[in-house]
């Protein structure tokens, strides 16, 4: 089953970081998708620019409206994701878990609905 593992932190505590922490996070996140990788699970993956990049998209009554910046005011944002494969919900939460975000953040895993 495919899974979509969303990592949400504070991005302004990213922003705050030391080069030598940003350095060690970053080394973090790739240690896990080289493990994923050579497990066989890892299907992709890619950190987000900041919130404030972000546009919204919504239309009413046939108009297109956008607005720039996040779509919610929140804690913490959606910073990357990784499309992971696994036997199971088990062993998703298990490869959640390894992920850096997940000491200082919450990583949401969300089973993917196959088309078949």
């Amino acid at each position: 089953m495919r899974y979509l593992v969303m990592i949400y932190t504070d991005e302004s505590g990213e922003t705050a970081l030391a080069p030598e922490e940003e350095k060690a996070m970053l080394a973090g996140y790739r240690a896990f998708f080289e493990e994923a990788a050579a497990a066989g699970v890892m299907e992709g993956g890619d950190r987000l620019r900041p919130t404030s990049a972000a546009t919204v998209v919504r239309v009413r009554d046939g108009e297109t409206l956008t607005t720039d910046g996040p779509y919610a005011d929140t804690k913490e944002q959606l910073g990357g994701y990784f499309l992971l494969t696994c036997k199971d919900l088990d062993e998703a939460l298990g490869w959640a878990a390894k992920i850096p975000g997940a000491r200082y953040g919450s990583i949401e895993v969300r089973p993917i609905w196959d088309r078949d």
